[in-house]
């Protein structure tokens, strides 16, 4: 909140003030799905035993594939590299999968949804009062 006053001079037959607040709402960021950003692979897989020899295994025979490619051909050092992070990116994803960071909402829908309800009840007590009170303040000028 960076400012709240209150209005005084509203008569409405009633006993409160208005309150005028303005507030500073700041939003989240928007988090990209992975695919631009960098992508973090699930490493708590490791600690397991299994998924660890699985891992072992995996990458291995792809090195070993990787090493008989590059023995029937010669290639560059940038090729090589290529060849190391790809193959070492898609056994990660293939066997680690990728780290799913779970962001916890900041509101939920069903908190908005019953939040505006009352709104809506307030909104129509205020209208058929205000038409009561008109009702009143004519019978008493008038009479």
């Amino acid at each position: 909140m960076e400012d709240v006053r209150t209005r005084r001079g509203a008569d409405v037959a009633s006993d409160h003030h208005l309150v005028v607040a303005n507030l500073k709402l700041k939003l989240k960021k928007n988090w990209t799905s992975g695919q631009t950003a960098l992508q973090r692979f699930n490493t708590a897989f490791l600690r397991d035993t299994d998924k660890l020899n699985e891992f072992k295994i995996a990458l291995n025979n792809r090195f070993q594939a990787l090493q008989d490619l590059r023995k029937e051909e010669e290639t560059s050092m940038e090729d090589n590299w290529k060849g190391i992070k790809e193959a070492l990116t898609s056994t990660c994803q293939e066997v680690l999968g990728l780290n799913k960071c779970h962001h916890k909402e900041w509101i939920s829908a069903e908190t908005l949804d019953a939040n505006l309800m009352p709104n809506k009840e307030t909104r129509k007590l205020k209208v058929i009062l205000k038409k009561y009170l008109i009702k009143r303040n004519k019978k008493v000028l008038f009479d």
